[in-house]
């Protein structure tokens, strides 16, 4: 698929609410883990700050029942008030945390007081996420090439690098989504 179409079938995708892994570890599947990460993240920011925009500006009071319907609205009054209270940080947090799922919380945050600038730098805390979702992907893919008489590097040491890899990816990004929840929980 066509860079620019995948990158705009993600952000569609987020706006829908179709879960975001998913689209990223195709991502890595198809392009590997540098580009795959990198379309992953351009889709999933241009998708975040449209549902965060529908939020705020186009239906507010929509996207407030839906929520609430869907028991996230409890939550809602604890993350504003932690957004209000500590903005960008509690934002890059929540990124980090699987508190609430992404597509959810971008719609969540534009019912919030945070700036749409702090929202997108915030947004980095997606990065570690999209690389491990983005390594599976590429691990998957080579599973799957591997049991279809693909031609891939078939060295012992080629597939310990790349599992290995992706168990320090997801030791990693376990740790900071405990320490993100942790933080979140302070507040």
């Amino acid at each position: 698929m066509n860079p620019f179409a995948f990158v705009l079938s993600y952000a569609i995708a987020v706006l829908v609410l179709i879960p975001a892994s998913a689209m990223t570890i195709v991502a890595g599947a198809w392009y590997g883990v540098a580009r795959g990460t990198a379309y992953a993240l351009i889709g999933a920011l241009i998708g975040s700050t449209g549902a965060f925009l529908v939020a705020r500006y186009g239906a507010r009071d929509f996207v407030a029942r839906r929520l609430a319907a869907l028991s996230i609205g409890g939550r809602l009054g604890a993350v504003e008030r932690a957004v209000t209270a500590r903005g960008l940080p509690i934002v890059f947090l929540l990124r980090l945390s699987p508190i609430v799922p992404f597509n959810f919380l971008n719609y969540a945050l534009g019912l919030t007081t945070i700036k749409l600038r702090d929202f997108l730098v915030a947004s980095a805390g997606m990065i570690p996420g999209a690389i491990m979702y983005a390594y599976a992907g590429k691990v998957a893919g080579v599973a799957l090439a591997v049991a279809g008489e693909a031609q891939v590097p078939r060295e012992t040491s080629y597939y310990a690098l790349l599992i290995g890899g992706l168990a320090a990816t997801m030791a990693a990004v376990i740790l900071v989504a405990r320490a993100a929840r942790r933080a979140l929980r302070d507040v």
